[in-house]
This record gives C-alpha cells, structure tokens and sequence, in this order.
C-alpha cells in the first residue's frame, strides 16, 4: 500500500468514469494542491493509454489527489467524489463503457478505507441511489501517471468536444452544488 508520510498533505486515488472530468472537478477544490491523471488497479506495468482503453490491462483511470487535510477532509473529497458521478453503474460512466471506467476508491491507509466504507453503507442503506452502489473499495497498490497530454486535459483543451458535451456541464453542476468549497 502507498502512504504519504507528511503530516500536512494526504493522497486519495478514485476512478469515477474518464480521469479528465475527475480531474477538472477535484482540481478547483480549496486545499486540493495537486491532481494528477493516471492508472490504477491493473496487473501490467506502467500501461499506456491506448492499452488501458481496451479495458484489457485491468486499470482504472484514476485521479490522484495530493490535499492538505487541514483544509479539506477526506470525508469531504468523498461526498464530492459520490455526488459527481453515478456510483451505480457498473464499469460505466454515461457513454464510456469498460472497467477502465469503473466507479473506485483505491485507499491509502486504514483511515480512508473506514471511511469509505462507511460512507457507502450510509447511502446505501439511506436510498439516496434508487440502484445500489458499485464502487470498488480497494487498496492502493499502483498507479502509473498517465502521458502529459492526458494532465490538465480539460484546462488545455477547454473546447475540444468532449469537454464541451461532458465536462462542462458536469463542472456547471458540480460549481453550483459545492460552490462553497471551490478556490
């Protein structure tokens, strides 16, 4: 399991669809200091993009979210993390399909997996989903950062189609429902 060892920065790793929309939404979060892009959950070494997209490599787009805990909480990157995707599709997120795109919290140390756990057993039993979740709750084990041209995707590419049709309007909903904890 990988673990940060500075008191004041934590690193939370989830897949909840296409990395480029995970990453637009956890990068304009106060406390969030760095997202990166990348892979997890796989059994290849070091996979590229065009090898993950087959779905064949195991992985899951990821983000990895470096924050400092004195300013946002763990507990708070997953309310954000459950409320901007659908937790109950199975290794689909709107028109991505594959388990590339499975909805997954890959936690770093006991803590977030208590907490993960928690939280998911609290909307489940809530009915907050009229489906039941999906989320895989794992330990992280790897995670390779994707190319340089899948980091800062939607900030370099604001009007690329994909960004126009899915992201931006996911990040249109997800400033309004969290506008107070945007930077």
């Amino acid at each position: 399991m990988i673990t940060m060892s500075d008191d004041k920065f934590e690193t939370a790793v989830f897949g909840a669809g296409c990395f480029w929309c995970i990453e637009a939404v956890f990068s304009e979060l106060k406390g969030v200091e760095s997202v990166t892009a990348g892979y997890s959950g796989g059994h290849v070494k070091n996979p590229a993009y065009r090898e993950v997209c087959t779905g064949r490599t195991g992985h899951a787009e990821v983000a990895k979210i470096t924050f400092d805990h004195s300013i946002i909480t763990f507990k708070e990157l997953l309310e954000v993390f459950w409320k901007t995707h659908d937790p109950t599709t199975l290794n689909r997120q709107g028109a991505d399909v594959g388990t590339q795109y499975r909805s997954v919290i890959f936690y770093t140390n006991d803590h977030q997996k208590e907490q993960a756990v928690e939280y998911k057993k609290r909307l489940d039993t809530s009915g907050a989903f009229s489906s039941p979740i999906v989320t895989e709750i794992s330990p992280l084990e790897n995670f390779y950062e994707a190319e340089q041209d899948h980091q800062d995707y939607y900030a370099n590419n604001p009007e690329q189609a994909y960004c126009r049709a899915v992201i931006r309007p996911k990040l249109d909903k997800f400033r309004t429902a969290f506008s107070e904890m945007l930077k």
